[in-house]
């Protein structure tokens, strides 16, 4: 173990970092520098995420965050052929004493490669299982391997919730090098809007009505088209579904075919700032995602940070039930049953004083656990163990 906290060196390797949009960018964005105020000196190796660009170093210089140019993506996973120069060029210079990993990112398998990168100690923050049967069978018989190699070599191996590993069948193996460190979230990102933008917000919202927001890609797993079809039997409630994706066609199709276009609104990408506002004037989040690829949701906390009651589906191995407790600071829903979600909206459009015991509960317990400082500093901690 080092004599102190102030000489170790600690270099992130992950997909990508802000301003790249993403809930795991902004973990990572949060995690950093609350690690730093615990004495970590840290550095990031990522891709860029405006593809094609040649630039070595970002705007966050002063940060110690790199990022190798990349060129697109190949099954959701960032193409970098230079992405392993730049990792042996940032370990020769920064010299650190543990590389922190987190995955899935194919690109981290370039430490596989290298004696330099092998004798370096690892630590992994398991986001989530990669799931194959809806992308490539084959690739995922190829993948495996590197994987499990990975998940051998690492010393630690972090995990957000209890349930998330009790269920990963990629993790059974490794359960005696796991560690529960919940994701945490930098509630200063999330300060009171303004009065101009909660003025917008005023105008976006249907007055009258039971405001619910849902936010997150507009992609199979996030359950949207559960939401919308629950949206039918709740003309007492408008919803504003925020995000990009795939899928934006087919719930356009579905809010027309059944008339929803006063209930319902796709409304796209948002500022940080106009999301701030929007959490900050809706009356309740619903992330009614249908599959465990939604691994826990970091939505749930910025919802929580303003007293926001939550409804979850509560799908087996994920964590959204474990952030949110049933009936105490949220409520559970069955996954992918419309009629059960439109009733538990429909119990909190009823009950306004509910909302409120809920959400402060949310708020309470956001405190507890997940604040970014409580994550930094049980991963710092984790760090000395491995020296």
């Amino acid at each position: 173990m080092m004599n102190s906290q102030s000489s170790l060196r600690v270099l992130h390797i992950g997909k990508f970092y802000p301003p790249f949009v993403g809930g795991m960018e902004n973990f990572v964005g949060d995690l950093l520098p609350a690690l730093e105020r615990c004495g970590i000196t840290t550095a990031a190796l990522v891709h860029g995420h405006e593809f094609g660009r040649r630039r070595t170093y970002t705007k966050d210089e002063e940060k110690r965050i790199f990022r190798a140019p990349s060129y697109g993506n190949l099954l959701f996973a960032p193409v970098s052929p230079v992405f392993p120069i730049y990792l042996l060029r940032i370990i020769a210079d920064f010299k650190p004493h543990i590389l922190h990993m987190h995955l899935p990112n194919i690109s981290a398998f370039w430490a596989i490669l290298f004696s330099r990168t092998r004798k370096i100690p690892w630590i992994l923050q398991w986001q989530s299982d990669v799931i194959f049967s809806k992308i490539n069978f084959r690739l995922g018989a190829a993948y495996r391997p590197f994987e499990q190699y990975i998940l051998g070599k690492a010393k630690q191996i972090i995990v957000a919730t209890p349930p998330y590993l009790s269920s990963s069948a990629a993790l059974s193996k490794w359960h005696r090098k796991c560690r529960v460190i919940p994701l945490g979230l930098d509630e200063k990102r999330f300060e009171k809007p303004g009065a101009n933008l909660l003025k917008w917000a005023e105008t976006i919202w249907r007055p009258g009505k039971m405001r619910v927001l849902s936010i997150g890609r507009l992609t199979y797993y996030k359950g949207h088209e559960i939401l919308i079809k629950a949206a039918t039997k709740l003309p007492e409630t408008h919803t504003l579904i925020i995000g990009k994706g795939d899928l934006r066609d087919r719930l356009d199709n579905m809010m027309r075919t059944w008339g929803l276009n006063e209930r319902v609104e796709l409304v796209g990408f948002v500022s940080d700032e106009k999301l701030t506002a929007l959490l900050a004037t809706c009356d309740v989040l619903c992330l009614p995602s249908i599959e465990r690829t939604e691994a826990f949701g970091l939505v749930l906390l910025e919802a929580m940070t303003f007293s926001k009651p939550v409804i979850v589906s509560n799908v087996p191995g994920s964590g959204m039930g474990w952030i949110v407790c049933h009936e105490k600071t949220g409520l559970h829903v069955v996954p992918g049953d419309a009629d059960d979600l439109s009733t538990a909206l429909q119990l909190l459009c009823d009950k306004p004083e509910m909302r409120k015991t809920l959400g402060n509960a949310g708020k309470m317990r956001f405190n507890e656990f997940f604040r970014i400082e409580q994550t930094a500093e049980r991963t710092a901690s984790l760090y000395q163990e491995m020296i």
